[in-house]
């Protein structure tokens, strides 16, 4: 019997193409968030669901969906997942980690730049017609040289955007559950600490690690007390690790010099309090959004539909 894939968000045709060999299947194609009623009623008789981070995949979507068998995440984060209820039902969750890590990272160092240099300041300024003179002071932001980059959560991520910073001339310094290997240490010339250190000593300290109860606003107003009123925060993992109404304060008050966000803690809405900052830099959530890296993600989901359906273990898969 054939499988049905149902696919519930608008994915690059490389990973239609692929789920295509799998099995049947339906996806909706349209930019907007598909509904409720329509997504449960294609639930129904599923074997396979596609899913993208903004799904989610709870006790209701399952209900929805008796026979399925995986839920394939086009996403490295999978906080929208109760990979738990999924495991209940012997649900596999897989997730598409690797493919995004440059184009993240690159993002990362963008925001880096865009809010040491004031650059979205300064592209407003230009856009908003007000008339302008080149001057020694005019809109002064600080170099990245001899400076220090806290990032925390030192996965694959955080590895590239550490090798990013040391071409810009950083120092790296990290917190993580775990030491990462003593040649990648040494290869990024970063060093293990303690959050508080980090948070104490770091001009820039970045955000990369997984979002879930452990780490919900874990940077918080206590944290951004500790960084140092010339620091910049960058995010760009997931908005709730961020305590965004204390970052608002934190901004407003000089508590910290500035902040760039790829990810909000209620997205796609944003704080009200951030946009008015021209402290703050704010990108939609762009961290994999290339054609090339899209593309590798949807694809990745698809090999790992294809390889539960015929029978094999998934190429990346997801636990509790």
């Amino acid at each position: 019997m054939t499988a049905r894939i149902v696919v519930t968000g608008k994915i690059p045709e490389a990973g239609l193409e692929l789920l295509r060999t799998a099995g049947d299947v339906w996806a909706w194609d349209l930019a907007q968030q598909i509904p409720d009623d329509v997504r449960d009623a294609e639930l129904a008789d599923a074997d396979v669901a596609v899913t993208l981070l903004t799904d989610r995949v709870d006790q209701t979507f399952l209900d929805a969906a008796p026979n399925l068998k995986l839920v394939a995440n086009v996403a490295v984060g999978y906080n929208n997942i109760d990979v738990a209820a999924c495991e209940r039902r012997r649900v596999v969750v897989t997730n598409t980690p690797g493919v995004l890590t440059d184009a993240t990272a690159d993002l990362a160092m963008a925001l880096i730049l865009m809010s040491t240099r004031r650059l979205g300041e300064g592209e407003r300024l230009i856009r908003s017609g007000t008339p302008w003179q080149w001057g020694m002071f005019m809109m002064l932001g600080v170099g990245l040289q001899h400076r220090q980059l806290g990032i925390i959560g030192m996965g694959g991520i955080g590895e590239a955007l550490a090798q990013r910073a040391r071409a810009f001339g950083m120092t790296v310094v990290y917190h993580n559950r775990r030491a990462v290997d003593a040649d990648t240490e040494a290869s990024l010339g970063a060093r293990l600490v303690g959050l508080n250190e980090l948070l104490d000593t770091s001009d820039v300290v970045s955000v990369n690690c997984p979002y879930g109860e452990a780490t919900h606003h874990l940077i918080d107003a206590a944290a951004l007390d500790r960084m140092k009123s010339s620091a910049f925060l960058v995010n760009t993992a997931r908005g709730p690790i961020v305590d965004e109404a204390a970052l608002v304060q934190a901004l407003q008050t000089g508590e910290i010099a500035g902040a760039g966000l790829d990810v909000f803690e209620h997205e796609p809405a944003v704080h009200p309090g951030l946009i008015g900052l021209d402290n703050v830099v704010l990108v939609p959530h762009l961290g994999s959004a290339t054609i090339e890296t899209r593309s590798a993600m949807a694809t990745l989901a698809a090999r790992n539909v294809v390889e539960v359906l015929a029978g094999r273990q998934p190429v990346s898969p997801v636990s509790s």
